[in-house]
């Protein structure tokens, strides 16, 4: 939907600024509730969800059932079945027996569900968010020179692609992987790629770069600071870490705890799917029967260093188990580096009004607020230091959004589950 003028004398509830899978979860959610009256904000003119990574077979790494509001409301007309009903694909999504939905169908989905709600206001950007002391309300004003006045905020930002510092200010054509589809055909021309990065999304472009490079004559080479090429932990047991337990259990220990462990448990959520690691080992054995590939893989290597010079990008590494230094020399380079969040600078007049912790991060609570009320602002995907590896996770978006529910009407409209894992955290 395209931006409408705002009734200035109108106070929402709640004002959802950003729009990705989290507050469009909570829109969904929040639509049938008449006690609520809210209205989300996004600047791009329709929904997009990692569009540069829609390649052939890709999907999520959560089943289906972590859709946008199945695990509070089964029952609703948003869910993925849904969507899947109301597109005529049930059946083939039932003939194809298998849970993980397809990245490209997902973004489908999303759409699906933005178009079919009354508070999504799309193409509208918010400037600046003051509070207004005198009414207790907070004033988010936009671009197109509107205001909308909401008791609450709930940030949904999202956290934007990571350029690591060797490459700041780098020049060339360099590329994070969430524009790797639109220079896919520009990169393949191109007589050497280097790609940094160890997560799926690195694994996925690894994967399809080697799967033409007979066809092209490109040099690739994958270049990781991690040890290894590690796959995701996706252990039943494990899974029971995305837990209401866990989170009050990782949310209580000390606040140095969290940081070290947050270090140490990527593999719980940054990791390859097992089965693509496969597939590209048996890519490369079938790539080396007629001979040597051209292409390297290289681990334990940080990225120290980079320059570019008449189309070349000089790549200073360390390989941090051996202490050595050296270089790689490519034309084309790409950063599946991740993604990292980032205060919004709109946000700068309400500082006082938010808490952070002694690393200068948001001190989210509990309940996932950050405001000093304890339930005035709260936060979407921004808190793997508070709340762990829930914090990303698709599957735990509508467990997330019953609880800013409950904070937002004071009661509980979507029962929110306290105990569900069989295993202990906490002595």
């Amino acid at each position: 939907m395209t931006a409408r003028p705002e009734n200035p004398t109108r106070t929402h509830d709640f004002v959802g600024i950003g729009l990705g899978p989290f507050n469009l979860g909570l829109a969904c959610l929040t639509e049938p509730i008449a006690e609520l009256d809210g209205v989300f904000l996004e600047s791009k003119p329709d929904f997009e969800w990692h569009a540069g990574m829609f390649l052939d077979g890709a999907h999520l790494q959560t089943p289906f059932m972590s859709d946008l509001v199945t695990l509070a409301d089964p029952t609703s007309p948003y869910s993925f079945l849904n969507y899947l009903k109301e597109k005529g694909r049930l059946y083939s999504f039932y003939i194809r027996e298998n849970f993980y939905p397809l990245r490209v169908e997902y973004d489908d989905y999303c759409r699906w569900a933005a178009n079919k709600l009354s508070s999504v206001r799309f193409g509208t950007t918010v400037t600046e968010v003051t509070y207004d002391e005198g009414a207790e309300v907070y004033v988010v004003r936009t671009a197109a020179g509107d205001e909308f006045r909401a008791r609450h905020l709930v940030l949904g930002t999202g956290t934007p692609p990571h350029i690591p510092e060797a490459c700041q200010g780098l020049g060339g054509d360099f590329l994070h992987n969430s524009r790797y589809l639109e220079h896919r055909a520009e990169l393949q021309r191109k007589e050497s790629i280097t790609l940094v990065g160890s997560g799926q999304s690195a694994a996925e472009i690894y994967h399809d770069l080697l799967g033409e490079i007979d066809v092209h004559g490109y040099r690739l080479n994958w270049v990781t600071r991690s040890p290894r090429f590690f796959p995701l932990e996706y252990t039943k047991l494990t899974l029971e870490m995305t837990s209401p337990e866990y989170v009050d259990y990782f949310h209580a220990l000390p606040e140095q705890t969290r940081y070290r462990l947050t270090a140490e448990q990527k593999g719980l959520f940054k990791g390859i799917d097992g089965d693509l690691i496969n597939e590209i080992f048996d890519l490369l054995y079938q790539k080396n029967l007629g001979g040597p590939v051209p292409t390297r893989l290289l681990t334990n290597s940080a990225l120290t260093g980079a320059r570019y010079d008449n189309g070349t990008y000089t790549l200073s590494f360390r390989q941090e188990e051996q202490g050595k230094d050296y270089e790689i020399e490519s034309q084309g380079l790409i950063l599946a580096t991740g993604y990292q969040y980032a205060e919004p600078e709109f946000l700068r007049p309400v500082k006082s009004r938010l808490r952070y912790d002694a690393r200068g991060n948001f001190d989210v609570a509990r309940n996932y607020a950050v405001d000093v009320t304890g339930r005035g602002v709260f936060l979407q995907n921004a808190g793997v230091h508070t709340h762990s590896i829930t914090s990303p996770d698709l599957g735990m978006g509508a467990y997330r959004n019953s609880c800013i529910i409950r904070e937002l009407l004071g009661t509980e409209y979507y029962p929110v589950e306290k105990s569900i894992a069989f295993q202990e955290f906490a002595i």
